[in-house]
């Protein structure tokens, strides 16, 4: 346990954090696999813009690492093309 207070306010801050960041991952890849499923391409196109912009923002916010989340992007955009 922690022997500070400042030590408990960082634990309680990291664990709403956790909980935030992990629910926000979640979210992506419940959409991701939805992109994945689509066989419209005129509806995946749509939804991919709206992933890509999600990743962006969690890695702008550090949640992941900004290759990760381009490497992502890049993976996504060749199964949209695929598609067409």
């Amino acid at each position: 346990m922690p022997q500070h207070k400042s030590a408990e306010k960082r634990m309680r801050q990291n664990e709403k954090r956790r909980k935030h960041n992990k629910s926000r991952k979640s979210r992506v890849r419940t959409k991701i696999k939805k992109l994945r499923s689509l066989e419209d391409a005129e509806k995946a196109r749509e939804l991919l813009n709206d992933v890509k912009g999600d990743l962006d923002r969690l890695a702008a916010k550090g949640v992941i690492h900004k290759n990760r989340a381009a490497n992502k992007k890049s993976k996504l955009e060749k199964h949209v093309d695929s598609l067409e």
